[in-house]
């Protein structure tokens, strides 16, 4: 009978999760800003369906240890070699700012030492389940900054577990110093020896696993329950064990394939994660702890990027960088929670303290998911009173490998399509400059002396250190159409003679670029970056040429279009 009620009350938030999802996704918003609203409707303040079902939720304790695990395949250490110094810088150093001034606030507030000691640690973590899905959706992963927040996350997280493994070694009902040293350092072993195991281990046996998906699938999700389990069991958390177990097999050249065949679990398991943050929010305290929890938000919201930018910019960074790495930092994350709850266990705070840090969670994550996903736009309204997050001279991310402003080509993103036109490039011997906003390509292309430089195309100051009123070609290989509208909007303003190029994946967007004003718009998946290259082989600079072949694509999309044939991605979605 207990499973029953269960049963129908996840129906019932399924349906209420589907609902606020169709509804947000009608008015263009973040997908998590529909999982917020469904975790708040569904808590005990309003109709209660996740309040009292204890299998409920263990079920969203599962699927955020789930949650974790998917992330952690995507936190390769490796990342630590190529932007160590800042990600240790920023993710420490922000620890520490943002620990020091909660603090201060929530005693202030009026929260005893120790209470203000949780909280300030709480606010202290970021998410790394929500910051891995943003920068994810965003297609910012390989980016510098994404890199650089993947770097200080895995510090952060390794912070955190220290933290929670030194916490969950005290002692219940005593003081907060009052702890076992030997289950600490049996932790920090256990943790060393996991990640060991995973790094001369895992990746041998994954090897020879992986010639079977499906084996390779079961023995990943295995590895995971059986970590967690092994957690748990010694006396420790069940989402450190699944983060582990996720950073253990990131450095197996299988982690993709991985990742690939758990992504459609990642919705389901983040709407569990809201779910069970909706049902700590208890009616009779959510208004007392309504003002507090709003001041700590500003500290999270405001105050951590600016303390990312603050020594982002004493390392050396552009204030751009340093902005939009900023932005990532401005929520807390699973692990807040974890230590709330653990504190709660051990005596050491009272529980009204969890709805306050729920609410801080609820206003953070969603106030940081508009945040990082308009950052570019974000920027352009913030940029002009950012200088003093910069320092003079020479910075060490801006990537310029070349000499001379004399490009007769701009080609924006270098990936598979740009690959085929560089080679048309060298065949008309035409000077080109790529320029791209993964750091890892940048510096290959360096070293095949082809002239490069770092940057996004959304980056208007970029822009402006740009030959756009010279060069005769500027070829966009970016999705993204709001990136591309801006691009021609701009380059017709300066230099309305030159040939413009750019990528659509969609019929209905390729024929509004050719509107904007696009020479040409090459379709991917109808007429690729080969065709593309073999026509700037034969038309070079001849731009009226290009407007015959985009006039007939255009007309080739409306046929399509009148056909009923969908875009690929339509498909594939």
């Amino acid at each position: 009978m207990v499973i029953d009620t269960v049963f129908v009350k996840l129906s019932i938030i399924l349906v209420v999760a589907l609902a606020v999802s169709i509804i947000v996704r009608f008015m263009k918003q973040p997908m998590i800003i529909g999982y917020i609203i469904t975790g708040i409707l569904v808590s005990p303040y309003f109709f209660g369906f996740a309040a009292e079902a204890d299998i409920i939720k263990t079920f969203s304790h599962i699927g955020i240890a789930g949650l974790l695990f998917i992330m952690g395949l995507n936190l390769n250490p490796k990342v630590i070699k190529e932007v160590g110094k800042v990600s240790l810088v920023t993710g420490i150093g922000q620890i520490i700012f943002t620990f020091a001034v909660g603090f201060l606030i929530c005693a202030t507030l009026g929260f005893s030492y120790v209470e203000s000691a949780y909280i300030a640690m709480a606010l202290s973590f970021s998410s790394t389940i929500i910051l891995m899905k943003l920068l994810s959706d965003k297609g910012d992963t390989s980016t510098l900054y994404g890199k650089i927040s993947i770097g200080f996350l895995i510090v952060q997280d390794l912070v955190a577990i220290v933290v929670l493994v030194i916490v969950s070694s005290m002692e219940p009902a005593t003081g907060i110093f009052s702890f076992a040293t030997h289950k600490i350092l049996a932790g920090i072993a256990l943790i060393g020896t996991t990640l060991l195991v995973g790094y001369f281990v895992l990746k041998p046996i994954t090897k020879k696993i992986a010639q079977s998906q499906e084996l390779l699938l079961l023995f990943s999700i295995t590895w995971a329950f059986a970590l967690a389990s092994l957690f748990y069991y010694l006396g420790f958390s069940i989402e450190i064990g699944a983060l582990l177990a996720g950073m253990t097999l990131s450095v197996s050249p299988y982690r993709y394939e991985i990742g690939t065949r758990l992504k459609p679990l990642r919705g389901f398991f983040l709407l569990m994660f809201f779910v069970l943050l909706g049902s700590q929010l208890q009616s009779e305290n959510f208004i007392s702890s309504l003002i507090p929890a709003v001041v700590l938000s500003a500290v999270v919201l405001i105050g951590s990027p600016l303390i990312v930018m603050t020594l982002m910019g004493f390392l050396g960074y552009t204030k751009r960088n340093g902005f939009l790495t900023g932005l990532t930092v401005s929520q807390i994350g699973e692990f807040s929670f974890k230590l709330i709850i653990l504190g709660i266990g051990l005596g050491h705070i009272k529980p009204d303290i969890l709805p306050t840090v729920t609410l801080i969670g609820l206003i953070t994550i969603g106030g940081s998911s508009y945040a990082i996903r308009h950052g570019n736009k974000l920027y352009e309204i913030f940029s002009p009173y950012l200088g003093i997050f910069e320092r003079e001279g020479r910075k060490v991310d801006e990537g310029i490998f070349y000499k001379g402003k004399d490009h007769e080509i701009v080609l924006f993103g270098y990936n598979r399509i740009g690959y085929s036109l560089e080679k048309a490039f060298r065949k008309i011997h035409k000077k080109f400059l790529v320029v791209d906003n993964n750091p890892e390509v940048i510096l290959k292309l360096a070293r095949a002396q082809v002239e490069c430089r770092y940057g996004d195309a959304e980056d208007l100051e970029l822009l402006e250190d740009l030959p756009l009123s010279t060069a005769k070609m500027f070829i966009s290989t970016i999705p993204d159409v709001e990136t591309n509208f801006a691009l021609i909007k701009e380059i017709k303003r300066l230099n309305d003679k030159a040939i413009i190029i750019v990528v659509s994946h969609q019929i209905e967007e390729s024929l509004q670029l050719y509107e904007a004003g696009a020479t040409y718009v090459i379709t991917p998946h109808f007429f690729g970056g080969i065709h593309t290259a073999h026509l700037i082989e034969r038309f070079v600079f001849k731009k009226k040429d290009f407007e015959k072949e985009g006039a007939r694509n255009a007309h080739d999309l409306l046929k399509r279009k009148k056909e009923g044939q969908r875009d690929v991605l339509h498909e594939r979605g």
